[in-house]
């Protein structure tokens, strides 16, 4: 099974002091598993937007803690921007990519929400696929009267009330959390500083106006030029290149043109080749005609070295340690997988929060042990650059010998916290065989069974990294952690017999 992957865009009210915006997308980075895609900030907006994909965990932790950072620097009684805002976070919004439904989506935005409510007393509004009534679906009605109106309407009005956290604004304002499908931000520039030409024109294309289905807009002044700021939430049913050529013809009405346009953040390819297909009136076009497609095709067949390949190669590294690593990495991905499978499930809504605590901790481990697999090879090759080190004089010898020294230490040290986690792993798996679905049964034994096949191999790796050490005041604690973790994997395949057995009938093969 994929993992699966989720695209998260904060909306952040500030972009006049670069280094607010650092520490916010520092906060972001730090968090394993995310990768951030693209930054858009305008000052004229004041507004920065931040585009980020990750597991759903990773995803989660990432975006509270910049909401958090974001609450700690952003005043919102001192903000101004053009841009319509009611929090220092405005709004967070989760995009299913791959393997991951809608709905999974809404259940990440709601608990992201409670947390953010319980843990920063930050008013939270669901919006969108999340949202809890029709009115919060519109992004618009939450954020109607910006921070200052909210902040008057907030505890008088029951309309305002928020979804999680209380009943006032701090200085962080509250945030919109949700879930929705991809959308594109989306600015065309006219060649005129008359802002009523751009409202006019913003009015005329929008769907609550009578205008396109799937657009939203408003008219704004941007660096002195009238610009029709927009959110295209369907580009499949209303293409971008519909959207400008109504803009287009809206502003011969008012004897100005479109200058230049601009994208927030990233769009589909689908929806560039759309209007490109659109324009040079392409009949019959085909996305595969595109060259560059062809050769993405032809680099990323499997003739590139995989872990596995480069695993057989010959060469001392990745050796017996990293390979340990990415089998306990497999085992937390099967963790994974069955605790989810038991997620949404009403005959298994007791255990909902648990098991989603156990998705968190697994696809955690698992990125963890996936960097284990590189740091398990370059501590061997630290060892091997310490053994080929000059030894010509005693000062030559003596620093050969303490590099060796250090490069052992660590080179069984490494192993020793992949056994760990592989322990960690293993006890996760048996709680699912467990309390999880019957159906997913098999799969989270299969993972405490690598987990346990991960940890013996790299106790083998931590014993012949030691063996001669020549300080047991260092290897003996080592050896005694070790031999612990193998006793307690011991007793969770005795545990996990039994399990079974007793669950579905089965019977687990003699393991050591």
């Amino acid at each position: 099974m994929a993992s699966p992957l989720v695209e998260c865009i904060p909306n952040f009210s500030e972009a006049r002091r670069p280094e607010v915006v650092e520490a916010i997308l520092e906060s972001i980075q730090s968090v394993n598993g995310v990768k951030v895609l693209d930054r858009h900030s305008d000052v004229d907006h004041n507004r920065t937007v931040i585009t980020f994909v990750g597991n759903p965990e990773a995803a989660a932790e990432a975006a509270f803690r910049g909401i958090t950072r974001a609450a700690e620097l952003i005043d919102l009684n001192r903000h101004s921007g053009e841009h319509p805002r009611i929090g220092a976070t405005d709004v967070v919004p989760f995009v299913p990519i791959s393997d991951i439904s809608m709905d999974e989506c809404v259940r990440l935005a709601q608990r992201l929400g409670q947390r953010v409510a319980g843990e920063l007393g930050i008013p939270v509004y669901l919006y969108e696929e999340a949202a809890t009534t029709p009115e919060r679906r519109n992004l618009e009605n939450i954020r109607r009267g910006q921070y200052e109106g909210l902040k008057e309407e907030i505890a008088s009005n029951p309309a305002r009330q928020p979804d999680f956290g209380p009943n006032r604004l701090g200085s962080a304002g509250a945030t919109v959390i949700g879930a929705r499908q991809p959308l594109i931000a989306f600015n065309v520039y006219l060649t005129t500083n008359n802002v009523d030409i751009a409202q006019k024109i913003a009015r005329a294309i929008r769907h609550s106006s009578g205008g396109l289905r799937y657009v939203k807009a408003m008219g704004m002044l941007v660096e002195g030029q009238a610009q029709v700021s927009m959110n295209l939430t369907h580009y499949r049913q209303t293409p971008i290149a519909r959207v400008v050529e109504m803009i287009r013809r809206e502003a011969t009405r008012y004897g100005v043109t479109i200058a230049h346009s601009e994208l927030v953040g990233l769009v589909p390819q689908e929806a560039l080749i759309d209007a490109a297909a659109w324009h040079l009136q392409l009949d019959g076009f085909e996305a595969d005609q595109i060259l560059e497609r062809k050769l993405y095709g032809i680099s990323t067949q499997p003739s590139e070295l995989s872990f596995l390949e480069r695993l057989a190669e010959g060469v001392p590294t990745p050796g017996g340690g990293s390979a340990a690593a990415h089998t306990a990495a497999v085992a937390a991905a099967l963790v994974a997988m069955a605790a989810r499978l038991t997620l949404g499930k009403k005959k298994y809504a007791a255990v909902e929060e648990p098991m989603q605590t156990l998705v968190t901790h697994a696809e955690q481990l698992r990125a963890k042990l996936t960097e284990a697999v590189s740091r398990d090879a370059a501590a061997f090759e630290s060892y091997l650059t310490a053994i080929r080190l000059p030894k010509d004089d005693p000062a030559q010898q003596e620093a050969r010998r303490q590099a060796i020294r250090q490069a052992t230490l660590t080179a069984a040290q490494v192993p020793l916290e992949s056994a760990e986690m592989a322990l960690e792993i293993m006890k996760m798996a048996l709680e699912v065989c467990t309390h999880g679905n019957s159906n997913a049964i098999t799969d989270a034994a299969s993972g405490v069974l690598l987990a346990n096949a991960a940890l013996l191999s790299a106790g083998m790796n931590v014993r012949i990294n030691l063996d001669g050490f020549d300080d047991p005041s260092l290897s003996q604690p080592l050896l005694q952690k070790l031999s612990g973790l193998e006793q307690n994997a011991h007793q969770i395949i005795q545990t996990l017999t039994a399990t079974l057995k007793e669950r579905a009938g089965l019977l687990l093969p003699v393991v050591q």
